[in-house]
């Protein structure tokens, strides 16, 4: 048999012999022909070895796992299934810019009629390589560089500076990340950066200077993430006209948090799903550690999508929120939740709603907000099979609340507050899918349930970003 190239899992041409059969031993024209698939997939056979070829600075003990699955095959197909998420597991550590799969029939003194030898061809990525993109955020863009040294030391792990200068944030900062072999989802990372950023809402001058380390790894269905953050925080006035209160937060605070995260995720794809859903809890713990910041803070997002006749797309979404003050100390503007906006609240302007102080929002302790979006094919589907399908047809309808609480009232109170004086909105609009990378949104928005204080946008609006409503 010939060497294969199992770049994909179609079926392979069947020339000549099979494994281990010899050509005078079939007798063509008293055989019925089997559907080539059923041929192969009932042909045993046994992997005897599996190379790996261009390794230069990579450890092999860390690639053994990644093909120990190969060696389990029993048969053709399976082999080149196998081959193929052993390529994909490989190409997921992050340190090869191209990797082959041959698959041959074994040779040598101790090769068997029905051995089989696979070989991947690997090209190691670069010591260091270099980046520059453009990136969008939640109704922001930045212009991003770095540099990265993967596999630093040979076994995955991966170096990277990075450079972020946008229209309301710059940042740099230094991260090292090292994933265990075997299991590429747990892994740990540790990271040292500067992040600055003006907050007009609130004219607000927010840097941050701190350390992180992670710890990711999997259970059952769910990613998990432990993280450690230390934070020497300075906030300042965006603008003289600033509020009092803005004023009164303005000065230099230490926070030291203990975080975890839960995410389980089964949506085809996280910037415009058409199935699946997703689930997202994450809860901070400050002042346990140390620094000026003591609070608890809870947050959660729900996600559900279903596809609908007509290749519409019926999506649902809950987000909430509660930070609760831990001593006397009140919370922290840089803290609390915020609302409204073309990714939240669409119809109201980019976090103005909730508490404020002189035409300055200060951010709630507790929030809600839920949309329920039908997304359709333009009408008449031009460019239908290409540029035309990534635009979607929007209808929406949103509604949520941004409040402060207080905490010596029983939790029927709270959930009667979070009740009162609900903004909402419907419209429609256009959405046009960038990728995998972000989303843009062109929406006319028919804002209800203002309430005093609040600043709208009636009208059309414009909407960029990753995560939405």
């Amino acid at each position: 048999m010939g060497t294969v190239h199992a770049r994909s899992l179609d079926p392979m041409p069947m020339h000549g012999p099979e494994l281990g059969v010899q050509a005078d031993d079939i007798e063509a024209p008293e055989i019925e022909q089997e559907p080539k698939q059923e041929v192969l997939e009932n042909k045993n056979v046994v992997v005897q070895r599996v190379h790996i070829d261009g390794l230069g600075r990579t450890k092999e003990d860390l690639l053994t796992y990644e093909i120990a699955e190969v060696f389990r095959a029993r048969n053709l197909i399976d082999v080149m299934r196998k081959s193929h998420e052993a390529r994909q597991k490989l190409l997921r550590l992050g340190i090869f810019r191209k990797v082959e799969v041959v698959i041959d029939t074994s040779r040598g003194e101790d090769a068997l009629p029905n051995g089989l030898d696979v070989t991947f061809e690997v090209t190691e990525l670069r010591r260091m390589t270099g980046s520059y993109n453009t990136m969008v955020g939640n109704n922001e863009g930045s212009m991003v560089m770095g540099l990265k040294l993967p596999n630093v030391f040979g076994r995955a792990e991966k170096l990277t500076f990075q450079f972020s200068y946008g229209t309301k944030e710059t940042s740099y900062g230094l991260s090292f990340f090292k994933p265990q072999p075997g299991n590429f989802e747990r892994n740990i990372s540790v990271n040292i950066y500067k992040v600055t950023g003006q907050f007009p809402w609130s004219s607000l001058r927010e840097t941050d200077r701190g350390v992180s380390a992670e710890l990711g790894f999997p259970v059952w269905k769910t990613s998990q993430t432990l993280k450690w953050e230390g934070v020497w925080r300075e906030l300042g006035c965006l603008a003289r006209t600033a509020s009092f209160a803005v004023r009164g937060e303005s000065g230099h605070s230490l926070k030291s948090s203990l975080s975890h995260a839960m995410v389980i995720d089964t949506r085809n794809s996280s910037i415009l799903p058409r199935k699946g859903g997703l689930l997202k809890i994450h809860q901070e713990l400050a002042g346990f550690t140390g620094g000026d910041a003591s609070f608890l803070k809870e947050d959660f997002e729900i996600q559900l999508n279903k596809s609908l006749f007509w290749d519409s797309v019926l999506s649902a979404s809950l987000w909430g929120g509660l930070l609760l003050p831990i001593g006397d100390k009140p919370t922290s503007i840089a803290d609390r939740f915020y609302l409204g906006g073309p990714t939240s609240i669409r119809g109201f302007s980019m976090y103005s709603m909730g508490p404020q102080s002189e035409g300055d929002y200060l951010g709630g302790e507790a929030y809600w907000a839920g949309g329920l979006h039908l997304y359709t094919p333009l009408p008449f589907r031009p460019g239908r099979g290409g540029f035309g399908d990534l635009f979607r047809t929007h209808f929406f309808l949103n509604a949520g609340n941004l409040c402060n609480l207080n905490y010596g009232e029983g939790p029927r109170a709270h959930l009667q507050k979070l009740a009162e004086c609900i903004r909402w909105s419907y419209g429609l609009g256009i959405v046009l899918r960038l990728g995998n990378i972000a989303r843009l949104e062109l929406n006319y928005c028919i804002p209800m349930g203002v309430q005093s204080g609040d600043r709208i946008c009636d009208g059309v609006q414009f909407g960029a970003g990753i995560r939405f409503l």
